[in-house]
């Protein structure tokens, strides 16, 4: 007779530890249920790591998968789905001949999930109900955490396959919970239809003991060390016999009888593990010492087959049971505790099972990025020395499962304040995307009101993200054109006066808090402007803005055309994929659909599953956090592709408002061209923002990247895809925040700024000027006004080209110079300013900044004053011949924008930055154009 349909005759299933979807369709597999008796099959992940990553046969269902928008975790979710139904199918003759006693296949809850007691509840449930089998059996470790949730799922009628048993203490505990929860089910009626089993692991007993015994014999001699040496091997056999005398005094006492007389089935100990580990044993030594009635042998299929060939099926576990007391007694006296032991297994038995997930992801997220090659952004990092460093970091989010914990909210992966909250980003785009109802019907409703021009009139995260996607993806013929109005400065509202119509023009007002000082301004202006149109001017307004805020309800008291409502549990500069950028979008033609599956794309990508080293939000925050924590490396260089040049002001803002504080930080370079290798110092990482088919500046960055520098490379295939590079930084920057060791979702500096504007406009309200204060120094036409410890250089400069060169020469290694320009963001001043900056880098090697203010205050400002000391600042003001005054109040936008300056430089003073204000005044052109020679000539 077949050896291993023997066991039958001895009270015990065979289970095969073996499960793919080859495998199940082969006629092996049939002939094992039918000449061998097969009764019963087990899967985990690393059983469906081999499964998926050693062969193509689930390759066609993941480029299915992928290509639907599918993520590492619900790809493997439908495999592991799929697969468990089409085993519990074939076995459910088996689980019906013997009446729900057998015939099962169990399928794990995740391992992360190990010392989660409501979180593995709410998956086994998930799985229970997904699967819809009766023969599936639902496997959670035995932890102690896993306990009550063992005893909560059983008492609601689903099985459990208790594993990572290694102790008979813990079974204890197991069989309570089992006798518990059938006594709870038996007052609900009949309990034939519940099973579980107790996973006992063998092998990994004898390798841990076997070890410790080694250690032992070493130092031992005589009786002593034959007497250890006698016990290898032994103990796992004697460890199991003892549990299995448990099993049988449990269910045989009165209190089983009565359950007994219900119906229900015992819950039968399964021997798991049961290959050798060892070679100098027998390959089917855990076969042949565990045979038992009401057991459950879990084989894998090499050790099946070698049982068949040459096992002694014969019932070996009621044998020696005095002996197997008698050589546990023994390794307590050598001093070896295997209560200590069998605690580590199963610590380390959690860990291989993670471990194994983490490469089953892997090896899903390898084959889902292959399949969508040309769909996905791609990441190539070239980070040369800093590479082995980055790599450890990643090693350790994956084994701290940081970006599990991040995805569930769990504010330790930052520094425990109120990280939690700000989290809404993570899901917006499914969330949008689930409801375009509202963004399709406004839409409609901006093509038939014949609006030829929108004008986005907001501040930083309000406007930052909808400038780029207007830029990028908007301008179609018939669409409205889009204006992008984040500026006080007065030539720049009297440039978007001449660009619109007052009749045709729809005004977005965007503001999260509902009480910024632009927006709130530019409103009132702007109303008045649409009134010259002749219509109602406030059917031209539409709002965006958190749910009731102050704005909301003037918005409403106006009867303003369209209020749209933001997320609170998201912080402006992470707000791109929300309204705030998507009412823009929907207004000028774009794709809103379109471009929410490609943000869905990227947030699959960066899934809680998809492994840290395949993560691209994950890899390159990692990356950038290292390198400015470890090397130093904290000036950002980025080098936009022509079709996404945009971009870079966007992340100018991410980056130096989430990780600008507590003196430390991200310091973003956007605009700065490439130049020679020589004139940068150790302190820069560029990253290369591409767009295949665009012609950038490759040789360049390679000659970089061949210098040492790091570089970063992220490509798209289109423009669309834009959204996956705002999902992917998003989450790049909350990582590099952990990294760094700071919240990357508050702004403490940048209410400073504020609070000092506040305190100098309300001053103006109050006697009717503009504030001024006593120049440091008056030369060429220019007032000039320096921080504290620069007062004194400048002093005695006779010249602004020798005051310059003097401010100038305050910037050493390491450090950056920022120039901040309060006058109209034109190409005319960009250019000139731009010329500026390239002469300070090549001479100075020093990083370089261009900011247009009062627009940088709501973007890099919160780093300038909160990051790293490290920044020389040149802030640029100017008297206004054509200023505009504001509706209903004394002052002008001129002296608002000159407040704003003189407040956010008042601040710089306060936290010690190296700071000059140069105020032009003679006319804006011309003053500027002076000053740029004078800084020219500082520089020679």
């Amino acid at each position: 007779m077949n050896k291993v349909r023997q066991l039958e005759t001895f009270g015990q299933s065979v289970w095969l530890d073996f499960l793919s979807r080859e495998f199940l369709a082969s006629d092996e597999f049939r002939a094992l249920i039918t000449e061998d008796g097969l009764k019963g099959m087990t899967s985990n992940p690393s059983i469906f790591e081999k499964a998926i990553g050693h062969g193509k046969e689930y390759d066609d269902a993941i480029r299915r998968s992928a290509n639907a928008g599918m993520g590492v975790g619900a790809i493997f979710r439908q495999l592991s789905v799929a697969d468990i139904r089409t085993a519990t199918d074939a076995l459910r003759p088996v689980y019906d001949a013997t009446h729900g006693a057998d015939g099962f296949v169990s399928i794990e809850v995740s391992p992360y999930l190990a010392y989660d007691s409501d979180a593995s509840i709410a998956e086994a449930r998930s799985l229970w109900r997904e699967i819809d089998r009766p023969n599936l059996m639902v496997k959670i470790p035995g932890t102690s955490e896993g306990i009550p949730a063992i005893r909560q799922l059983l008492s609601e009628g689903i099985n459990i396959n208790i594993t990572l048993l290694f102790a008979e203490k813990r079974y204890e505990e197991v069989a309570e919970a089992y006798l518990s929860a059938l006594e709870t089910l038996s007052r609900a009626g009949r309990l034939d239809r519940i099973a579980s089993v107790a996973s006992f692991f063998v092998s990994r007993i004898d390798s841990k003991v076997d070890a410790a015994l080694d250690t032992a014999i070493a130092k031992a001699s005589g009786d002593t060390r034959a007497t250890l040496e006698a016990l290898k091997g032994k103990v796992a056999i004697a460890n199991a016999k003892l549990a299995y005398a448990h099993y049988k005094k449990t269910f045989s006492g009165q209190r089983w009888q009565q359950l007994l007389a219900l119906g229900a089935h015992p819950q039968r100990l399964l021997w798991a593990s049961t290959s050798t580990k060892n070679k100098a044993y027998p390959d089917v030594l855990y076969v042949d010492a565990l045979i038992g009635r009401d057991t459950v042998n879990t084989i894998p299929l090499e050790t099946l087959n070698a049982f068949r060939d040459h096992g002694h099926p014969a019932a070996t576990l009621d044998n020696g049971v005095d002996e197997a007391k008698a050589q546990l007694d023994r390794l307590a006296q050598a001093g070896i505790s295997l209560d200590a032991i069998t605690d580590t297994l199963v610590t380390e038995g959690v860990d291989l099972f993670a471990a194994a997930a983490d490469q089953l992801y892997a090896t899903l997220a390898d084959k889902r990025a292959k399949f969508l090659d040309g769909r996905s952004l791609r990441l190539a990092p070239a980070l040369g020395d800093a590479q082995k460093a980055v790599d450890a970091e990643i090693a350790q989010w994956t084994r701290q499962g940081k970006l599990r914990r991040l995805w569930a909210h769990d504010n330790s992966v930052w520094t425990g304040a109120d990280e939690q909250n700000w989290l809404g980003w993570l899901d917006i785009a499914n969330r949008e995307a689930a409801d375009l109802s509202a963004l399709d019907a406004f839409a409609k409703d901006v093509r038939d009101g014949g609006f030829e021009h929108i004008v986005l009139l907001g501040m930083g995260g309000s406007s930052l993200g909808a400038e780029v996607i207007g830029l990028t993806l908007a301008g179609a013929k018939g669409q409205p054109t889009l204006h992008v109005l984040d500026s006080t400065d007065p030539d720049q509202i009297h440039t978007v006066e001449r660009s619109v119509s007052p009749g045709k023009t729809l005004f977005l007002v965007s503001s999260k808090s509902g009480t910024t000082l632009e927006p709130n301004i530019l409103m009132d202006h702007f109303l008045r402007f649409a009134a010259t149109g002749g219509g109602d001017a406030a059917k031209q307004f539409v709002a965006i803005t958190d749910p009731g805020t102050p704005f909301e309800k003037v918005a409403r008291e106006k009867g303003f055309r369209h209020i749209f409502h933001g997320d609170p549990a998201i912080g402006g500069r992470f707000s791109v994929l929300s309204k705030f950028g998507l009412v823009p979008a929907a207004a000028t033609g774009v794709d809103v659909k379109r471009l929410l599956s490609e943000a869905m794309l990227a947030a699959e990508s960066c899934e809680p599953m998809a492994p840290p080293a395949s993560n691209p939000g994950v890899q390159l925050g990692v990356a950038l956090g290292v390198l400015a924590r470890d090397f130093k490396r904290d000036k950002i260089t980025f080098v936009c592709s022509r079709s996404i040049a945009s971009l870079g002001a966007w992340l100018e803002q991410l980056l130096a408002e989430s990780t600008g504080k507590h003196g430390k930080g991200l310091i973003p370079l956007d605009g700065e061209s490439l130049g020679e290798v020589d004139v940068y110092g150790d302190d820069r990482v560029f990253v290369h923002l591409h767009v295949t088919g665009d012609n950038d500046a490759n040789t360049q960055l390679k000659a970089l990247q061949d210098a040492g520098h790091p570089v970063i490379r992220l490509v798209i295939e289109d423009t669309y895809q834009i959204a996956q590079m705002f999902f992917v930084w998003e989450m790049a920057v909350a990582v590099a925040g952990s990294v760094i060791g700071i919240n990357p979702f508050d702004q403490p500096d940048v209410e400073a700024s504020k609070v000092r504007t506040r305190e100098l406009t309300d001053q103006m309200e109050g006697d009717g000027k503009s504030p001024s204060a006593q120049p440091d120094l008056e030369c060429d036409g220019f007032a000039l006004y320096a921080d504290d410890a620069g007062k004194s250089a400048i002093a005695g400069a006779q010249s602004l080209t020798e005051a310059l060169r003097l401010h100038v020469n305050r910037a050493g290694k390491g450090d950056y110079f920022a120039l901040l320009a309060y006058v109209e963001r034109s190409e005319a001043h960009a250019r000139l300013l731009e010329a500026v900056r390239l002469k300070l880098r090549d001479s100075k090697h020093v990083a370089t900044c261009l900011g247009f203010g009062p627009r940088y205050l709501h973007s890099t400002g919160q780093a300038y004053k909160g990051g790293p000391n490290s920044g020389v600042f040149l802030t640029i003001t100017g008297d206004h011949a054509n200023d505009v005054a504001l509706e209903n109040r004394k002052l002008t936008f001129g002296a608002v924008e000159v407040a704003q300056a003189m407040g956010d430089f008042d601040v710089l003073k306060q936290r010690g930055r190296r700071a000059l204000r140069v105020h032009l005044t003679k006319d804006i052109q011309s003053g500027l154009a002076a000053l740029a020679d004078a800084l020219g000539q500082a520089l020679t």
